[in-house]
Order: structure tokens, then sequence, then C-alpha cells
């Protein structure tokens, strides 16, 4: 893989993708549908989604491509692959709340090695260098073509008798205030979509557990970077590796951190 090309690539479409998104956005109205698991599908989601699929199979024919949007796709059982959510958080975009991103991949052998999250409605844009160090690059507007500022991130070094964490804004249960409660946190952060991750590859937050549902279209891209900025992501139930190319694509629950926080277990 030409990791240069691959960064050009992902980044160009991640932002194509946005703007699409933010049309129907501002929009006085678009159409929601429901998919078979209930969850909501947009139009944005359609043509963010066909915009990035046409755009990396003609860029990479060769790379199998698993997108939430193409039922098709997650059927397939490989280790390396290009993976995509169009749109991260439509709830949040249905409620014009502004929490939402576009999530493009590369997994190759089951790691996640980069990625681009995009989020549009607020205008940041985190991803890997080719050399697989994370940056997030100044806003508020970004050239198709020419990157402008980019910043390195990296994760903090954690003070575990006050801990920042951050957790869902749309899925929040008993369950994860429960495992939070475990922890001394000086500061509670809610977020929607993979935000989470980016505000822990930032140092903006020390601790993001997940206990619900995941696809790994969900996480990888946030994944990524926050590995690229010296995090990890691990199992929820054993703290073992995450990995990525399972069977249907759904995640476990997991536990994603700077390495500096002392995880319960």
């Amino acid at each position: 893989m030409d990791f240069e090309h691959l960064t050009r690539v992902m980044r160009r479409l991640a932002l194509e993708a946005g703007d699409k998104i933010m049309e129907i956005y501002n929009a006085p109205d678009f159409d929601v549908k429901t998919k078979s698991d209930n969850s909501p599908v947009t139009e944005a989601d359609e043509a963010a989604d066909a915009l990035i699929s046409a755009g990396l199979r003609a860029e990479f024919p060769d790379i199998a491509l698993v997108t939430e949007e193409q039922a098709a796709s997650h059927t397939q059982t490989v280790s390396t692959f290009l993976i995509v959510d169009p749109l991260d958080g439509t709830k949040e975009f249905v409620k014009r709340r502004g929490d939402f991103t576009v999530n493009i991949a590369y997994v190759k052998d089951g790691k996640p090695l980069r990625g681009v999250v995009y989020a549009p409605a607020k205008q940041r844009l985190f991803y890997t260098l080719a050399d697989g160090r994370s940056v997030e690059e100044a806003g508020p507007t970004f050239d198709k073509e020419a990157p402008g500022k980019r910043e390195p991130i990296s994760v903090s070094v954690p003070d575990n008798r006050a801990l920042r964490v951050v957790a869902s804004k749309s899925h929040r249960d008993e369950a994860t205030d429960n495992y939070i409660g475990q922890y001394a946190v000086v500061d509670m952060k809610s977020a929607g979509s993979s935000l989470k991750f980016c505000l822990v590859a930032t140092g903006e937050a020390d601790l993001y557990p997940r206990l619900g549902r995941t696809m790994e279209w969900d996480t990888a891209a946030g994944d990524a970077v926050l590995r690229g900025a010296g995090g990890e992501v691990i199992r929820f139930d054993d703290h073992t590796a995450f990995t990525y190319g399972k069977s249907g694509f759904e995640n476990p629950f997991f536990i994603a951190y700077a390495p500096g926080v002392l995880l319960v277990k």
C-alpha cells in the first residue's frame, strides 16, 4: 500500500462527502428511513456512501471494501480491507446536533492502520499521516487537494485521581454509568459518533468505555486515529486486543484509553 496516496484519497473523499452531507443537513427538510435493524438512514448517508465507495473502488480496485450502507459487503471474510461509515451518528444528524462524522479506514491483518474522521458540522478533521502518526488539520475550511496546517495529536498523561471521561450521547446506559463510577472522575463529556475516539486522541479525554453494540465501521477510523496518537483500544471483557475482520463485522464491548489510565478489571 502506498500510504501517501491512501492518505490523500481518504482525506479528499471524506471532505467531499462532508460537503454533500452538509448540503442536505442545511436544507429545510430531508427524508429519514428506517433500516431492518430499526436504525435511521437518510439521503445524506446514501449520497456520502455512493461518493466514497466510487472513489475508493476507482483508486484501490484490488482491496476489499466494507461499507455500512451496502449489506452485501457485510458477508465478506477478509482481514485486509477498506471500511467506511459514510455518516456515523445519524441520530445526531437527524436531531441537527452536529455530532456526526465521516469515517474511512484501512485495516490490514485485522489492525486499523490508517483512518480519517471528519466532523463537517464541527469543522474538525483528524487523520493518520503516511507514517501512521495522527494529526488534526486546522479549519474551519479545508482545501480538497492542499492540506492546511496540521498539528500532531497525542493522548494525555492521565491523573488517575482526576480522570476525564467521554461517553456516548445517544447510547448511554446504566451499565456504562456503573463502570465509570469505579473511577475518580473530574470531568464527564458526552459526544456522538467516532468523535469520542478523537477526544481521547487529542488528550481532551482520558477514557472512553463502550458497553453497547457497535459495528466495525463505527470504530475503525477513530480507532486508527487514536492508535496513531499513542492510545489503545481493547476488549472490555478480558482486556485483550481489539481486532477487525470479525464475523459480520460486529464488535464486542470495548475500552479506548490513554495508556496511563489504571483500568478497572
